[in-house]
């Protein structure tokens, strides 16, 4: 099971080189589920994972002109803010287990698992949703609107609780909002959301760093395959066609979270 964990580990990245996120999704299952590592740890784990796997896509997509740097920051001024403390605050104040009744145990891992599921079946749904992309880039030099900004700052909001809860970098979330609110094309809207993952993956570990023992060694191989994924995912873009791609790559992680929810409730 751990080999197969290590080869899909490298799903992360290829996903995070092709679309823009997705990959990270997938990341606490894989580290739950084949290689053995508890739901609470491995979204600290995933954070890093993504984080650093991100980063190395945003420097490249930044060398390639495809990062807008300013929106990448005013997103990350309320996304940042809201991971670090929910990981450095929130997080440990939640107790193991939140709830029991007559021999059931609901516990932290669970709960964790549970929305993690839902999770993967609202970035599914974006995935394979048919969504007409702009055009036209927006223009450097544009003043972003005050309605922008606030729209901007509350999505910020939502995915820093999701990074924070979830270990997830939320591209799925990110990518939305920078086509639809500042119709950025999907290129541009790609490598803003890798720096934004990147910032608040990345940040958010470092607010569990002293309440969770890091395995440094695991981290780092998983990290690497997850980093030489993303090289990978960056050349498959230019040889196929990324809308089909994602939709089956949605398709495929649809059926994860079912089994997730299935395997988590009814078993």
């Amino acid at each position: 099971m751990e080999i197969a964990g290590y080869l899909l580990a490298s799903l992360v990245g290829i996903s995070l080189g092709l679309i823009g996120g997705g990959g990270s999704v997938l990341t606490v299952p894989i580290l739950v589920y084949l290689m053995g590592i508890n739901p609470v740890l491995a979204t600290s784990y995933s954070l890093f994972i993504v984080g650093f796997t991100s980063l190395v896509g945003a420097v490249n997509n930044y060398i390639k002109g495809f990062v807008n740097i300013r929106t990448a920051l005013l997103f990350g001024v309320s996304s940042i803010t809201t991971v670090f403390i929910t990981r450095k605050i929130l997080m440990p104040k939640i107790p193991p287990v939140l709830y029991e009744y007559q021999g059931f145990t609901f516990t932290q891992s669970i709960a964790t698992m549970v929305l993690f599921a839902v999770l993967m079946l609202l970035a599914s749904i974006a995935m394979i949703r048919n969504d007409d992309e702009p055009n036209q880039p927006l223009a450097k030099k544009e003043a972003f609107k005050t309605n922008d900004i606030l729209k901007l700052l509350l999505n910020g909001i939502l995915v820093g609780l999701v990074t924070g809860l979830l270990g997830a970098g939320g591209g799925f979330l990110v990518i939305p909002a920078l086509v639809l609110i500042l119709k950025m094309p999907m290129k541009e809207a790609v490598g803003t959301s890798l720096l934004i993952i990147a910032l608040n993956s990345l940040i958010g570990f470092t607010g569990d760093l002293g309440h969770v023992a890091i395995d440094w060694k695991f981290l780092l191989s998983i990290t690497l395959i997850a980093v030489a994924g993303i090289f990978l995912g960056g050349f498959l873009a230019k040889k196929i066609d990324g809308e089909k791609l994602k939709k089956a790559f949605g398709w495929f992680v649809l059926g994860m979270g079912i089994y997730i929810l299935v395997k988590e409730i009814l078993l």
